[in-house]
């Protein structure tokens, strides 16, 4: 039963490699029932797994039976599930939606789809610092060739800045965990949490450099000031499908700071105690600056979006520095809300771009869309949640990051961002949705209409702004539980280190 823990990243693996396969990879649509049946898979095995974790709290697997802090283990704890159920469903409604003929444009989609997924689902799985580089790797190295699906020039661009970004942070990665393997003599992030306290003297300052180049390299993942310049470009360079899967990508940056300065430097950790604090503070509340006025100024709604994600990682940030228990549980429901609704926004791009003509998704007159009430009603749904007007699940997200903060400073400044900004990107998308559905010009649109499987896709993502609000109440304890959990170092210490088996009870 505790084989469940390996499932997500051990599945999709196995899912690429048989699509590889000659009997499937000569035939489109074998390729997408496997692929989209996988997905579905993975989705039920994350929620099973969910379930058991609520059953059995914090469990871990040992590869080989290898034992931590020498060998590779996989923790489930309710976080790192959550953020495993979010990538399942995400994928889901992603893979289906390029099925619909996206998947054709370029080779290999469905394998290297397979392998994203894989590498996201180890980095919030993986119990130490080491194989979280190894599963970025793996992610990253999927996404570059995804990001340059179908071709074209302005792909080709925006991969080559992402790849080079990305090489350097991989790069400083590993600096940063030889730094802190050197002076801890281990990278397990259960037994770093017991080292840290005890660092000798003349060692603080070199393990406070590799934690705050740790930091870095979360901060270039998440994108947030000043390493933020080259989201925009990429995710509305990239076809929907991935770029869809991509909302979830910056959000494991986040992950990586909550986990590691919630645990290995948080509160416990003495002289070194809440290190990057101090730094994630402002540069998450300018990041929400930035993506605001990004929203308001791009003249392409994909840009649009993609600022709309700054502003959500910029948000997330500022909540993970305040370091409590309520501001994680505040991470959490607002992470997932935020993932799947930018991930649908990309997708209703796609589709609006598609029935506008020449002038595409520009905010410029352009001929009538072909399904304006489908799409108009679509759209409404994603910008009222994203805004976080009630009774939709941003603004259950949006009272939880207001509520987290409880100092006067830290609660004036977050209030005053937060909600100013919030007035700004309304404005910036009912600008959008004045020029993508009303500034008509030209002839009536002759466009193909949206398939079937791209406006199934859509909705299963829309759903999930409903069941949030829906379910508010077991989502908020789910949150709550994985806040309690990330701030029990004691019992994720004794239950990795101290069991002998595959971490129950």
């Amino acid at each position: 039963m505790w084989h469940l823990i390996v499932l997500p990243v051990i599945l999709p693996m196995l899912t690429a490699l048989l699509i590889i396969l000659p009997p499937l990879h000569r035939k489109p649509a074998r390729r997408r029932w496997v692929s989209m049946a996988s997905a579905v898979i993975q989705l039920v095995i994350a929620v099973v797994l969910l379930l058991k974790v609520q059953q059995h709290g914090i469990l871990h697997y040992a590869v080989g039976n290898w034992q931590a802090p020498f060998g590779i283990v996989l923790v489930a704890d309710t976080l790192s599930v959550m953020m495993v159920c979010v990538t399942s469903f995400l994928a889901v409604g992603a893979i289906v939606y390029g099925s619909a003929g996206e998947d054709e444009k370029g080779s290999f989609f469905h394998p290297l789809f397979q392998f994203l997924v894989m590498g996201i689902n180890g980095a919030f799985l993986t119990g130490d610092l080491f194989n979280m580089f190894v599963f970025f790797e793996v992610l990253l190295i999927a996404s570059y060739a995804l990001l340059v699906h179908a071709g074209g020039k302005n792909k080709t661009k925006a991969a080559l800045h992402y790849v080079a970004l990305n090489l350097t942070g991989s790069a400083v990665f590993l600096i940063a965990l030889a730094v802190l393997y050197g002076t801890l003599g281990t990278l397990n992030i259960a037994d770093m949490m017991g080292k840290v306290a005890n660092v000798a003297p003349e060692d603080i300052m070199l393990v406070k450099a590799g934690g705050l180049m740790l930091m870095i390299v979360f901060a270039l993942k998440a994108a947030i000031l000043p390493l933020h310049f080259w989201l925009p470009a990429t995710y509305s360079s990239a076809s929907p499908a991935v770029a869809a899967m991509f909302a979830v990508m910056t959000k494991i940056g986040v992950y990586g700071l909550l986990r590691v300065y919630s645990t290995i430097f948080g509160e416990h950790a003495g002289a070194l105690s809440g290190i990057a604090s101090a730094w994630l503070w402002p540069i998450g509340l300018v990041t929400i600056v930035i993506g605001a006025i990004g929203v308001i100024s791009s003249q392409d709604f994909r840009k649009v979006v993609a600022h709309l994600v700054l502003i959500s990682v910029g948000t997330l940030v500022a909540l993970v520095a305040v370091q409590t228990e309520l501001s994680a549980s505040a991470v959490v429901f607002y992470t997932v809300h935020s993932t799947l609704v930018c991930a649908a926004l990309f997708l209703i791009a796609d589709l609006v771009a598609n029935q506008r003509g020449k002038a595409a998704d520009r905010l410029v007159p352009g001929r009538r869309i072909a399904q304006p009430v489908l799409l108009g009603a679509m759209f409404l749904v994603a910008v009222l949640s994203v805004t976080g007007i009630p009774p939709f699940s941003g603004f259950v997200g949006k009272l939880m990051i207001l509520q987290a903060v409880t100092e006067p400073v830290q609660k004036a400044l977050l209030w005053g961002v937060a909600l100013s900004c919030t007035l700004i990107v309304i404005i910036g998308l009912s600008r959008a949705g004045t020029m993508l559905f009303w500034r008509v010009s030209g002839s009536e649109s002759d466009a193909e209409h949206a398939k079937p499987l791209q406006v199934v896709a859509v909705l299963w993502l829309l759903l999930a702004s409903v069941l949030l609000v829906v379910f508010a109440g077991p989502m908020t304890k789910l949150s709550q539980s994985s806040a309690t959990q990330l701030y029990e170092v004691s019992e994720l210490t004794q239950r990795i280190l101290n069991k002998p088996n595959l971490g129950v009870k």
